[in-house]
């Protein structure tokens, strides 16, 4: 990942004075909690999207950077697809822009063009299929955002509207500080970036944890594995074994059973049966019969604590 930092463009020939003071103007208290999170959101993006286009994805962060929110907007490519994003406790919106490079290839790859070379993108309004595409692409890749935040706090995003022109938006006040993220995005030969614009004053709410620095542990991560594991997992078939009773029979009276005999097994009313898996107990049960006349096992007992259990998506 790119170190953080912030571009100042100062007239050729200006006062070293003056650079220290529009340096000073534009130091901003870095995030760390925030950028772990967005380190982690990173890694999520790639299986996420390669999922929604059926090709191999990978994204890795750019940049990112601190600056006012005018000068991160400028940076937005124009036009270009830009959600503007609310989460209902938050003081402010967030904007997340999909540049033309990015949308095109993920149409290119969704709609079967991989065998033709890229296009080339002229700037132009964009169609309605390609808004729809965009924004379902946006929901995705907010839903990954919004899961990299869930160790940290409960979120929800939600898209406000869609924007063309990030010149003409207005997020915050433009001397507002923000975090940009810029991110890139590889989709087999091809390839675009998204850009995240979140001003400080969205973050207000949770600013005081995201300020906090990270020693290292659970925070986040990737997470595609788990969702992986927990699909195949509930998709498993697995054996479990009912013994209904166990009667013990002296060895002389079972030398003396005959062809056609009746066994009385001591097996009563409202029998209580033992469930197990892979030879270990997990239930007791109750038998009974159903209305076509198969038997039927009604649990009353768990044996295992829940604690004990393995969860499969684990903190």
């Amino acid at each position: 990942m790119c170190p953080p930092s912030a571009n100042i463009a100062l007239p050729e020939g200006a006062p070293v004075e003056e650079e220290i003071i529009q340096r000073a103007k534009r130091s901003y208290e870095r995030l760390p909690t925030l950028e772990v999170i967005l380190e982690r959101f990173a890694l999520a993006v790639g299986p996420a999207l390669k999922h929604y286009v059926g090709a191999i994805c990978e994204a890795n962060i750019d940049t990112l950077d601190y600056l006012t929110t005018g000068d991160a907007l400028e940076s937005v490519p124009n036009p270009a697809l830009i959600s503007v994003v609310e989460e209902l406790n938050w003081d402010g919106p967030f904007a997340l822009a999909l540049d033309p490079t990015l949308l095109i290839s993920t149409l290119e790859i969704t709609f079967g063009g991989r065998s033709t070379g890229r296009s080339s993108w002229t700037p132009r309004s964009f169609t309605a299929i390609e808004k729809k595409i965009g924004r379902d692409m946006t929901q995705l890749i907010l839903e990954e955002l919004a899961e990299s935040f869930g160790k940290l706090c409960d979120v929800e995003f939600t898209i406000s509207h869609i924007e063309t022109n990030a010149q003409a938006m207005v997020l915050a006040p433009p001397n507002t500080g923000c975090v940009r993220l810029r991110m890139h995005v590889t989709m087999d030969d091809r390839d675009g970036y998204f850009y995240l614009v979140i001003p400080f004053n969205a973050l207000a709410e949770i600013r005081n944890m995201l300020v906090q620095p990270f020693h290292g542990g659970s925070l986040g991560g990737d997470k595609s594995w788990r969702r992986s594991m927990t699909e195949v997992i509930e998709d498993t078939d697995v054996l479990v074994t009912a013994l209904l009773h166990e009667a013990f029979v002296p060895m002389q009276e079972v030398l003396e059973w005959k062809k056609g005999q009746v066994l009385d097994l001591g097996i009563v009313k409202d029998q209580r049966v033992s469930l197990s898996c892979s030879g270990t107990e997990m239930y007791t049960a109750e038998t009974g019969k159903r209305r076509n006349g198969h038997l039927a096992l009604r649990i009353t007992d768990q044996l295992i604590d829940e604690e004990e259990m393995t969860n499969v998506l684990p903190d």
